[in-house]
């Protein structure tokens, strides 16, 4: 059965969809391990950074629609298995009104969860109703996190949800940690930011990841050409970084 990682934090603009894009394609190339990526974020980044065509196949918001089943909605890429996502999935909060509608994503998995050693799961910067679905169907979430103070205030906000997760549809859900991006040591900002991560991630019984992502220009870049950072800039800092944090993912998930 797979492991299931949700990717989260309500604030945009922390690489939570590159964070995504580097786990899932880590996972494959370097660890030889099956995986399907899901895209619950409208905006659909994570099929197109993996290289897929959104505007001509079926998305998760047609499976959760039940125009088609999940197995119709996957696609190849060169380094994983992808559901897409787009802008119709932005009306699921008024959309989707069923008694079942936190756990749409965990019953529409249950086809292919055995097909798979990973699925990733890409979040929309939000509080709604998809993220509470990826809670719902995951295993363990990661929230990725920018060394900028809003950032960590939306941690903290993170956090009630997760506790309210777990009372309802999902009391065994676990945050396997905090993963800092676009980290630039020599700032006081981002020293300060992750000793206030480690607190918060000490309050809350998990951990910040022992890789921070250094940031650079070929993260912006490889979306573009439909790559992977690894393909795209593999000597790059932040392609050095993602690979050490897939492993600390692949060791924490192997117990």
């Amino acid at each position: 059965m797979a492991i299931i990682i949700a990717l989260t934090n309500q604030k945009g603009g922390v690489g939570k969809t590159t964070t995504s894009s580097a786990l899932a394609s880590g996972l494959a190339s370097f660890y030889d391990k099956k995986v399907l990526a899901i895209d619950l974020d409208p905006q659909g980044s994570l099929g197109f950074s993996l290289g897929l065509d959104i505007e001509d196949c079926s998305t998760i918001h047609d499976v959760f629609t039940g125009q088609v089943p999940i197995q119709e909605a996957i696609q190849m890429t060169d380094y994983c298995d992808v559901i897409t996502s787009n802008i119709l999935l932005s009306s699921a909060e008024i959309e989707f009104t069923s008694s079942d509608r936190q756990i749409l994503l965990k019953k529409a998995l249950a086809p292919v969860v055995d097909n798979y050693d990973y699925i990733i799961i890409d979040t929309p910067p939000a509080l709604n109703i998809l993220t509470v679905n990826a809670y719902a169907a995951a295993d363990h979430l990661i929230i990725p996190m920018a060394p900028e103070i809003l950032s960590l205030l939306g941690v903290t906000q993170l956090m009630e949800t997760i506790t309210s997760v777990r009372q309802s549809v999902n009391p065994q859900l676990n945050v396997l940690g905090i993963i800092l991006t676009k980290f630039n040591k020599r700032t006081l900002l981002a020293r300060e930011v992750k000793e206030m991560a480690e607190n918060v991630a000490a309050q809350t019984g998990t951990r910040v990841f022992s890789t921070q992502v250094r940031t650079s220009v070929s993260v912006a870049e490889a979306p573009a050409h439909g790559l992977s950072i690894f393909d795209h800039s593999p000597t790059a800092k932040p392609s050095e970084d993602y690979k050490e944090f897939v492993g600390e993912v692949l060791k924490l998930t192997s117990n």
